[in-house]
């Protein structure tokens, strides 16, 4: 009988740290961020729905975002200032990602490489989903700086405004209204929050 060690190599997702270069008053690793980016997403893909008009697949929205940093556990969390130093670099990175999105795929048997080839790799038609998923990323990452921050770790001060500046570029109705509506309550006390 055949192993397949697909389920074992995703349970290392949790020893996989994110902000590596960063003085961290909270860890953080990719499992847990991964989780909050299909939330996230899942979220966006409401919002896109009722308030924008958009047709989205929930189901495999919420799967991409779920494992949209599965090949990290291979690569390991590639620090963004790095990552995006210049094209060259990110050129490379993207084409490491992916042989090690392949690598992932060849740990399943073939009868269920196909449901998770269209979740680690953009497929025709689903730009959207990939783009919400992007969005949803960069919240995560938003809302991690704002609670380092009110742990009065000033070291994510300018990370926070980085990444409040790219998301508002993003010029994404869905990432406005949730900025609008969602977030501000991460600023609270758990206090203020039963409040609410």
């Amino acid at each position: 009988m055949e192993e397949y060690s697909f389920f074992a190599m995703m349970a290392r997702m949790k020893y996989i740290e994110r902000w590596a270069l960063m003085r961290n008053s909270d860890r953080e690793n990719i499992s847990e961020h991964s989780m909050e980016v299909a939330m996230l997403a899942h979220g966006l893909g409401i919002i896109s729905r009722e308030c924008c008009g958009r047709e989205v697949d929930l189901d495999k929205l919420v799967l991409i975002g779920l494992y949209h940093d599965a090949n990290e556990i291979i690569t390991g969390d590639m620090p963004t200032p790095v990552k995006y130093h210049d094209r060259d670099i990110l050129d490379a990175y993207k084409k490491v990602e992916e042989k090690a999105n392949r690598k992932l795929l060849s740990l399943l048997p073939g009868y269920m490489r196909n449901y998770y080839e269209e979740v680690f790799f953009p497929q025709e038609g689903d730009e959207e989903l990939w783009h919400l998923v992007k969005a949803a990323d960069k919240l995560s990452a938003l809302i991690k700086c704002m609670e380092e921050k009110k742990a009065g770790n000033r070291e994510f001060s300018t990370a926070c405004q980085t990444i409040e500046k790219a998301l508002r570029e993003m010029k994404m109705e869905e990432v406005d209204i949730f900025m609008r509506d969602f977030l501000p309550p991460f600023d609270k006390t758990l206090d203020e929050l039963q409040q609410l």
